[in-house]
């Protein structure tokens, strides 16, 4: 499995180290999958967690050693539906060949989750979804 990380999971995983994010990262660093982010994704959730938790930006710094950056292709495809700001997002995991992306924005991308046949074959889920399904 090819996993690509939003950015509220990185900024989750950092700012809670004993929870599901942190361990999906745990897993993943365990070589169960593989993880990704993209470049975007890294900066907002550093920007986040610089302003709301400084503290914990070293323990992201850490966890993104474990993940690899992937580049955002703009000619890859997403969902025609998708709101602008995460349009980068989707086009990073679709770069990667993700088969999931994970998420908590339920806001931008919950019409498109757990539904591959709407989302170019990547499944969109929460962590807790993903954990479930393993």
């Amino acid at each position: 499995m090819r996993i690509f990380l939003d950015a509220n999971i990185l900024f989750t995983a950092a700012h809670n180290p004993n929870g599901k994010a942190a361990f999906v990262i745990e897993l993943g660093a365990a070589g169960h999958f593989m993880l990704f982010t993209s470049a975007y994704a890294r900066e907002e959730a550093f920007r986040n967690l610089s302003s709301k938790y400084p503290a914990f930006v070293p323990q992201l710094e850490k966890l993104l050693e474990q993940i690899t950056i992937t580049p955002v292709n703009p000619s890859s495809p997403f969902p025609p539906d998708l709101a602008e700001k995460d349009e980068a997002i989707f086009q990073a995991a679709v770069t990667c060949r993700a088969t999931h992306l994970l998420t908590v924005d339920i806001k931008h991308f919950g019409p498109f989750m757990n539904s591959p046949e709407n989302s170019y074959s990547i499944i969109i889920q929460s962590v807790a979804e993903f954990l479930e399904s393993l």
